[in-house]
């Protein structure tokens, strides 16, 4: 009996147990979170070579006192799991604004030498019943127990109750502005009131009023205090204010003799019975402490949340809809939080477009970042909240392909940027932003203004002037030299105008557009060539009209339009109007700009080319030498996917590290060490 007894209750603490530990809830994200971010810890810590990455970061971060030693000598063992994913989310609204960081421990005896290497000297830790935790910072707090670690950064500013008319709680702040407003509307009060016979004892309470509200802005107004607390000091022993001192000219020496002397250094004696600093010093070190113990008191409540829980986030699904676990990093952006709440918010509501801001932006925004071996990857997905809106954006992302377009790509081409859209589905899109957005007064007013623009609008006819394909080519950049106007001053700082040249890189590029109406851009380049004022600087040879400004020291002497095969062309050369010749790399370009809605292509190394007439100095060219060596080139494509829009963004690596983690590493590395030995003195 007494054994079934034992099991029993045995049984019972085990129960027990299991319901205890099965209690603790998950830690609820944030309703405000506007970002949020996962670290993949596991593929990450296998791309970092801590042996070169860990002196590089001691480098940089070392204290430059001659007596100082670097703070922390290994950042490769701060007792962090690496290797394990890193949770990190953001939240704000116009109050408040946090960045939080949660992290797991592998190791408890070095996280504690990390963390007492970094905090203020003499500061001790905070030991809670089922957690520790020290600030060090006044706004960044860290918490932690055997195996877990919570870093939050809390920035806090109350809002004026006159700005934000939601705020109604009462602190230390709201009341400092309070009384600032309550010394404006005195002055203003005494403005307005019907002049008076001067009160000396009233006027000195007004400056000694005045000089409380510049306390508040001590840093800008110092020299305005002083000049008060004088004045208080003049008038305690006077009665009234020192005369102003006139400029007079000889024959008017009589009145001149009848002006009051000017005030003397005595009658300003004592006017440091007024501190100037050590009042304002108090002062501030409250609001300092006052604003700390607020931050402190989230932090707290933040730390007490998490440690209480099972140490799992709670993630809304609507954030994780497009996470891709082998991703390096994942990245969620709410654009509806960030533009239409908070300070945002507040700024739209008062310029009258709240609805149709908020309509605009309701979306949300997730990123995947993948360091692979020989590029990074960027893949963001952008989904509208309202299903009939983001349908109508897809959309104008179905457009018709134009071949004839692509054509212009060459091999020479330092980038380009091709858009093939829909662009009468555009004005579907715009209706869909304005319906239902007005406010509710205006309502009506909107409504009818958008059937009016439906009736008004041929809109048929204006997308067949530009249906929405169209191409950017920057074929390359060319040397020419022009003439400037520098100014020289002799030793009386006379002016003296001088004439100077210098070589500057011009853009060689083409624009062009298709178009199913070729007769109305005939017609608007006809009457460009016509009319007699731009006929200045339009001519017309053949098919082809020329823009010319008339001055030869412009970047760009002469532009050319021309209309054929149902493309309008924009080119800073003829030569650019026929195709060119395109090699296999090209051919893959060309396919992919009449592919997708959105794509394009930038090759750095080209680019800083042509620049490098931009940097002067020997350090610059070193640096310019660097970048050149190891930069790659751009790519991006953007298509419908599913339900949202996908754009993927790939930098494509040029040098040999070990991958694309590393060789951000490496090159920032190298030009670290370039500026190093700059600072260096050089020896003769």
């Amino acid at each position: 009996m007494k054994s079934l007894f034992l099991k029993t209750q045995t049984l019972a603490y085990l129960l027990l147990g299991f319901v205890a530990v099965f209690a603790q809830n998950s830690m609820k994200i944030p309703q405000n979170t506007a970002f949020y971010m996962e670290i993949n810890g596991k593929q990450l810590n296998k791309k970092i070579d801590w042996e070169r990455f860990n002196p590089f970061l001691q480098e940089i971060t070392k204290d430059k006192g001659k007596d100082k030693k670097p703070s922390w000598n290994d950042y490769s063992k701060t007792g962090i799991k690496y290797d394990a994913t890193q949770y990190h989310y953001g939240t704000f609204n116009d109050s408040v604004q946090s960045y939080n960081a949660h992290f797991i421990i592998d190791n408890q005896e070095k996280f504690q030498e990390f963390i007492n290497s970094t905090k203020k000297k003499g500061l001790e830790v905070s030991k809670k019943s089922n957690y520790s935790y020290i600030d060090i910072d006044d706004n960044t707090f860290v918490a932690w127990n055997g195996n877990r670690a919570y870093l939050t950064m809390i920035n806090y500013n109350k809002p004026s109750k006159d700005t934000w008319a939601d705020y109604n709680a009462v602190d230390s702040t709201t009341v400092v502005i309070d009384s600032a407003v309550a010394v404006v509307d005195s002055a203003a009060a005494v403005y307005e009131e019907e002049e008076k016979p001067f009160d000396y004892k009233e006027e000195i309470q007004y400056l000694k009023d005045e000089i409380k509200y510049l306390k508040e802005n001590i840093k800008s107004n110092n020299a305005d205090i002083l000049k008060y607390q004088k004045d208080i000091k003049y008038l305690e022993k006077h009665h009234k204010y020192p005369a102003e001192k006139v400029e007079t000219k000889v024959d008017d020496q009589k009145d001149y003799d009848e002006i009051a002397p000017p005030a003397s250094q005595d009658d300003y004696a004592e006017a440091e019975a007024y501190p100037l600093d050590t009042d304002y010093q108090k002062e501030l070190d409250s609001l300092q402490s006052e604003k700390f113990k607020i931050v402190k008191k989230f932090a707290e409540n933040n730390f007490d949340r998490y440690f209480s829980s099972n140490y799992e986030l709670d993630v809304p699904k609507e954030m994780l809809n497009f996470r891709d676990a082998n991703s390096d990093v994942f990245v969620y952006t709410d654009y509806g939080k960030i533009m239409n709440e908070g300070i945002y918010g507040k700024m739209f509501r008062g310029v009258g477009y709240t609805k149709f801001l908020e309509k605009m932006y309701n979306s949300n925004s997730a990123y995947n970042l993948y360091f692979d071996k020989d590029k990074v990857r960027l893949v963001n997905n952008l989904q509208h909240r309202n299903s009939d809106i983001q349908k109508s954006i897809s959309d104008v992302y179905r457009g018709k392909k134009n071949k004839k377009l692509t054509a212009l790509i060459s091999d020479k081409s330092v980038g380009y940027y091709a858009i093939n859209v829909n662009g009468y589905k555009t004005f579907d899109m715009m209706y869909s932003f304005f319906q239902d957005a007005g406010e509710k007064e205006y309502q009506k007013e909107l409504q009818l203004m958008m059937e009016t623009m439906k009736i008004v609008l041929d809109e048929e006819a204006i997308a067949k002037i530009a249906p929405g394909n169209g191409i950017f080519v920057l074929n390359e950049l060319k040397s020419k030299k022009v003439d400037y106007t520098d100014y020289d001053y002799d030793d009386d700082y006379n002016e003296k105008e001088v004439k100077k040249t210098k070589d500057v890189m011009v853009p060689d590029f083409t624009f062009a557009f298709a178009t199913e109406n070729e007769g109305y851009w005939k017609r608007v380049f006809d009457v460009l060539t016509t009319n007699k004022d731009f006929a200045k600087k339009f001519t017309k040879n053949g098919d082809v009209y020329t823009f010319k400004e008339g001055k030869s020291n412009g970047y760009l002497d002469q532009l050319y339009f021309t209309v054929k095969d149902g493309i309008v062309y924009l080119t800073s050369s003829t030569e650019n109007l026929t195709s060119k010749n395109q090699s296999s790399n090209s051919t893959k370009w060309m396919k992919d700009s009449a592919k997708y809605p959105l794509s394009g292509r930038l090759d750095i190394q080209k680019l800083l080319v042509g620049l490098e007439q931009e940097f002067k100095t020997v350090s610059e060219k070193k640096t310019l030498n660097l970048i050149r060596k190891n930069v790659g080139e751009v790519y991006f494509k953007t298509e419908v996917k599913g339900e949202s829009i996908q754009t993927e963004m790939d930098y494509n690596i040029k040098n040999s590290s070990e991958n694309s983690l590393m060789y951000f590493f490496d090159m920032f590395d190298a030009i670290f060490k370039n500026m190093e030995a700059d600072k260096k003195p050089q020896t003769l």
